[in-house]
């Protein structure tokens, strides 16, 4: 029997684990509950593994070749989002699986217990991990401690659902797939008063809406128009009135790039920028930068034996070639440093991810799990 055969019989249990997950969505590095169902699944089916990252779990296939692991790799934590859907598995918490983590979740539970059920002989750790959604990002730590170091895995390999793409369809794109992304957080301080005699004061609001506009030319002219990147500012807050300057104004923003060489040149110049500005209107910036994920980077030869897998197990029109995204995963943390490969699961058309009405067609599951054990097997 196939594992997408397999698969399909098994679809009754499989949604039940992941209706479960969904209902009991949990924000990032506080996945206690979700580490102990996914734990229990695998004690059921006499699985081993081991916590990692505080919230995480690794599971070990572990066959005849016990060296050189294939990791499979999905992310578990969920959005601080009240969920806007009539659905009777609809999570009441104010959380919710907006990002389809619960899907990630469940088609590697699932992948891992078709491998354990078909027989399967090598070797494949299954990385339930947490925190991608929050800084510094669950990858980060699961490397930090040494889960990996000495055994050279031979790729990693995840998924992530596309609603932009119909259950049955995956979306592959080899080389930079996805961008890097860091924050950035300034404060401009000067002297806040009335408003009417701003010859007294020194404004910080003034300061600041000249620093933002300024700052749009670090893309426009400090990297090669041929690279992707953006610096975008979402939060300003100048908490004053009609006729009152506040003493500061707090500025939150955000830098994605496919360049590592401009991500390190776009940092000095924000730094600079605000400096700068702020001195030309006699206040003062601070400038904090926080280093995030880097862009995540889709090995080519392992896209490719994964484009042919996907032909293979379920026809060409399962296969689509998909663009760049200046979205950012910390997924990234993971090919940076090993052969990877990240890949799009369609899910049907529905609302944008990280939105309160985003709903994933449950078909998709059998999908998820099926091609990522073809995957672990035929890499």
């Amino acid at each position: 029997m196939s594992y997408f055969e397999l698969a399909k019989k098994m679809m009754p249990r499989i949604v039940e684990w992941r209706r479960y997950i969904h209902q009991n969505a949990e924000l990032s590095f506080e996945e206690y509950n979700t580490q102990a169902f996914v734990a229990a699944v695998l004690d059921e089916y006499a699985i081993p593994y081991v916590k990692v990252a505080g919230t995480g779990l690794l599971a070990k296939l572990t066959g005849d070749k016990p060296e050189n692991p294939i990791v499979l790799r999905a992310d578990m934590d969920a959005l601080p989002i009240h969920e806007r859907n009539n659905l009777p598995y609809a999570c009441k918490s104010g959380k919710m699986h907006a990002c389809g983590h619960d899907i990630h979740t469940t088609s590697l539970l699932a992948a891992l217990i078709l491998l354990k059920i078909n027989g399967y002989k090598g070797t494949i750790w299954g990385l339930f991990q947490p925190g991608e959604e929050m800084h510094p990002g669950g990858a980060s730590i699961v490397l930090k401690e040494g889960v990996f170091d000495g055994l050279e895995p031979r790729c990693f390999v995840g998924q992530h659902v596309s609603p932009e793409l119909p259950v049955g369809v995956f979306g592959f794109r080899g080389g930079t797939f996805m961008a890097s992304t860091d924050e950035i957080h300034i404060t401009m301080r000067g002297r806040g008063g009335h408003a009417a005699m701003p010859h007294l004061l020194k404004d910080p609001v003034v300061a600041s809406a000249a620093m933002v506009l300024a700052m749009q030319t670090i893309v426009s002219r400090n990297n090669n128009a041929l690279t992707p990147a953006v610096l975008s500012f979402g939060r300003v807050i100048a908490d004053g009135a009609t006729n009152i300057i506040p003493d500061e104004v707090y500025i939150e923003g955000t830098l994605r790039t496919m360049s590592e060489e401009f991500r390190a040149q776009a940092h000095k110049r924000v730094e600079e920028i605000a400096k700068n500005t702020a001195l030309s209107y006699d206040v003062d910036a601070d400038v904090e930068i926080k280093t995030g994920y880097p862009s995540v980077y889709n090995n080519p030869e392992l896209t490719k034996r994964a484009i042919a897998v996907c032909l293979e197990e379920f026809g060409g029109e399962a296969v689509v070639n998909i663009p760049m995204r200046m979205t950012a995963e910390d997924f990234g943390f993971y090919a940076a440093r090993y052969p990877s490969l990240f890949y799009r699961l369609g899910v049907g058309e529905s609302a944008p991810l990280h939105n309160a009405e985003f709903v994933a067609d449950e078909g998709c599951l059998a999908y998820g799990a099926a091609f990522m054990a073809e995957l672990a097997e035929k890499l």
